[in-house]
């Protein structure tokens, strides 16, 4: 069966943190933005099988748009 979740990517100083909000405590890291999609498709992946067969039809997220905005203070 085939999931669509939404995952979250913040990069930092020390490379790519990943995260799922609707999964709690699924997070990865990583040095390159293809290591990161990498581990946290692994990381989805693993959390999904400790569900139950109810507990799986519930993770399918809504879609979820976001954007950067560049906001001048002061």
């Amino acid at each position: 069966m085939t999931y669509k979740v939404n995952v979250v990517i913040e990069k930092d100083d020390f490379g790519y943190f990943a995260y799922v909000p609707d999964l709690k405590g699924c997070h990865t890291q990583g040095e390159s933005l293809e290591e990161v999609m990498k581990n946290i498709k692994e990381a989805i992946e693993l959390y999904v099988e400790t569900l139950s067969r109810k507990e799986r039809k519930k993770i399918s997220s809504k879609e979820i748009l976001t954007t950067s905005l560049e906001i001048a203070v002061g």
